[in-house]
């Protein structure tokens, strides 16, 4: 069974350079125009079943690719908190205490009024524990962190979070081969076609 994994297009937050995993923003022009590029990539390619974050740049990224989807929650970017809509330099700035226990513990640490990375973990493994594994192919259209989450599990390691670089408007590909688990691709825009063969 293959698993493609979409990121959403790119929003104005995420031109900024700003946290905003659970600000409900639209996609940019630029982010739009990174979703229309791929609607000749996936045509033709049927999927059994097509998930989407309930965010609403996910939601648009999965209307413009004219794809009929359910919702769930468990794909949702993870919650920053108190730091939804800053840069680093402005987290560092007016948090400085927040933001040493935060690099001190990437993966335990809860944003306060948010969550923590260990939470997105969480909830990302029960949703992949969740899928029917006799389907053939599913898309899931969702954030970075979520597709970096679903990455890692493939080692059986958290740690393996930010050794991936996950990129607005590409397609990443997980594979299931009875109970092996491997990556087909990360970051394809034009061969999907041909991944998926």
């Amino acid at each position: 069974m293959d698993i493609v994994l979409l990121r959403h297009g790119r929003t104005e937050i995420n031109e900024k350079g700003h946290f905003g995993g659970s600000l409900d923003s639209k996609l940019s022009n630029s982010g739009r125009e990174e979703i229309q590029r791929l609607k000749e990539h996936i045509k033709g390619i049927e999927f059994d079943e097509v998930y989407s974050s309930p965010m609403k740049r996910t939601i648009e990224t999965a209307q413009i690719l004219k794809l009929n989807y359910k919702t769930d929650d468990r794909l949702k970017e993870i919650n920053f908190g108190i730091f939804e809509g800053l840069s680093y330099k402005e987290i560092e700035e007016r948090y400085n205490e927040e933001y040493k226990k935060w690099k001190e513990d990437y993966l335990n640490y809860r944003f306060p009024e948010g969550e923590s990375l260990k939470d997105v973990f969480d909830r990302t493994c029960d949703f992949l524990k969740d899928i029917d594994k006799n389907k053939k192919r599913i898309l899931i259209i969702t954030h970075g962190g979520v597709i970096r989450c679903m990455l890692s599990q493939v080692f059986s390691s958290n740690t393996y979070f930010y050794k991936f670089k996950i990129n607005h408007g590409t397609f990443n590909v997980i594979s299931y081969d009875y109970d092996f688990m491997f990556i087909k691709a990360i970051n394809c825009i034009y061969n999907l076609k041909e991944i998926l063969e």
